[in-house]
């Protein structure tokens, strides 16, 4: 028998898109049945946390997991969904034929607890926040391609700034390679205009020291 809550999970999941919530006693599998047509796509996002005695409420545990299982009703029991994740995650599949689906979740890596009320609600081990999104696959097909588009033209643009970037490099380098050759030249002058003067200079020196000694040795004579 399936108790109250499942019955009012069953009735809110019946829409295209709904988020509810309901409480897990710690590692207890937890399932429903959706009737499904064929070629429906659901897309379900979901949340699990974990009651903390000391602060009285529901607090995220980085260590639960979350094991995930749809099997088709119809089809003796054929598993089309088999993930086991964290306790916050994505799932998806695609109902091949119309018919039942039985949608089970299972928290791992808790403590077994049982159900009590606080406050006059109630509070199991584990409370799960589950987001479906149940349509045609077209339709849902359309609207991550409306998101692709945007994240398409983000990269785009992103690309288009990296193009800007390299360009402004390569002027860069271009530059540089630039003033490193006009300094060069310009050392390679000073170097070649140095080497002329000290010839000169040893040249004038040469011709002075000549010209001293044969000074020297006319006075000599004379």
């Amino acid at each position: 028998m399936w108790s109250s809550l499942s019955l009012l999970s069953l009735v809110a999941l019946l829409v295209p898109s709904q988020a509810l919530y309901f409480y897990i006693d710690g590692p207890t599998q937890k399932c429903f049945f959706e009737e499904l047509p064929k070629d429906t796509l659901v897309v379900g996002t979901f949340k699990a946390t974990q009651w903390n005695d000391q602060s009285r409420t529901y607090v995220t545990n980085p260590d639960m997991g979350i094991y995930i299982t749809v099997d088709e009703i119809f089809d003796n029991d054929h598993r089309v969904v088999s993930q086991r994740g964290s306790h916050t995650g994505k799932f998806t599949f695609s109902a091949a034929d119309s018919g039942d689906h039985r949608l089970c979740f299972t928290p791992t890596n808790v403590p077994s607890t049982s159900g009590i009320l606080f406050s006059g609600a109630q509070a199991g081990g584990i409370k799960f926040e589950l987001d479906m999104i149940i349509g045609e696959t077209s339709a849902i097909e359309s609207s991550d391609k409306d998101k692709m588009g945007e994240v398409v033209s983000k990269v785009r643009d992103i690309n288009a700034r990296l193009q800007d970037i390299r360009r402004e490099q390569v002027f860069q380098r271009e530059r540089e390679a630039e003033f490193r050759d006009q300094s060069e030249a310009v050392n390679a002058r000073v170097v070649r205009w140095t080497l002329i003067q000290l010839a000169v200079l040893g040249v004038t020196c040469a011709w002075q020291l000549s010209y001293l000694r044969s000074f020297f040795i006319k006075q000599k004579l004379g």
